[in-house]
């Protein structure tokens, strides 16, 4: 019988365990997360978890190791459906905050032009208030109506709508790139010396690397709050009302 086991297919990692794999890696074909194993989904079998709620994952949601990690018990592992989604209009920045591992985690922001490969899991309502927990206050979960932002599944099929998780910080400029947001999702040691090299007062809190960025930062609650506010300080924190998705903050999820 085949491995399938996360470690087996390639996704052992999880980013809450060890941070600066984060995002982790995510989905690229309909998989069914079941028993810390990966199946493939055939998508005609979404009809049965229609009652649940599709979230769109921008961060290490998209992962199966971290979703397993956090939804998971002993003797109660998740069962999850995770699909590629392409969503239009949003794009993945950088959360303006340093995580409670001390990563700096993606988020998602307003893009008229984006069309961005995502992952959508489907969350019974214990799952979804467990993701909850481990998002809020630094995230606030929206509605993201299809009619605004197109969400297609490789079978074509549009939903109507799906949660989403929004930075309550808003997102981290580029220093130095005229207030462009900086991309997020990618490389987490590449993204952090990046900001080590722009900010004497970061290199100060976290450095001099992103071992010991991550090292100080994910035992100190304070140190994360520091280094959250050096962020806004340096001018790295594109404000949340000029995002589109602000709108949707206001609205019930």
């Amino acid at each position: 019988m085949d491995d399938l086991s996360l470690a087996a297919l390639g996704f052992g990692d999880v980013p809450a365990e060890a941070p600066l794999t984060y995002p982790g890696r995510p989905v690229t074909t309909p998989t069914l997360l079941t028993g810390g194993e990966l199946h493939p989904l055939d998508l005609t079998l979404l009809e049965r978890y229609r009652q649940r709620h599709p979230v769109i994952a921008v961060g290490s949601n998209a992962s199966p190791a971290q979703l397993h990690y956090k939804l998971s018990r002993p003797g109660n592992p998740a069962t999850v459906p995770m699909v590629p989604v392409l969503v239009h209009g949003i794009a993945v920045g950088c959360s303006a905050h340093i995580g409670r591992y001390g990563y700096v985690a993606s988020a998602p922001y307003g893009d008229p032009a984006a069309r961005t490969p995502l992952v959508v899991s489907w969350l019974d309502d214990a799952q979804l208030d467990a993701v909850d927990r481990t998002e809020v206050p630094n995230y606030q979960r929206v509605r993201l109506p299809g009619a605004e932002f197109p969400m297609v599944l490789p079978s074509g099929e549009r939903l109507d709508a799906a949660y989403l998780y929004v930075s309550t910080h808003g997102v981290l400029t580029a220093p130095g790139d005229g207030g462009r947001p900086l991309p997020g999702g990618g490389d987490q040691s590449a993204l952090l010396a990046r900001l080590l090299a722009s900010s004497a007062r970061l290199r100060d809190l976290l450095g001099p690397d992103p071992a010991a960025w991550i090292g100080r930062a994910g035992a100190d609650a304070a140190v994360r709050t520091t280094g959250t506010r050096l962020f806004h300080d340096e001018g790295w924190a594109r404000p949340r009302g000029h995002d589109p998705l602000s709108t949707l903050l206001s609205r019930e999820p």
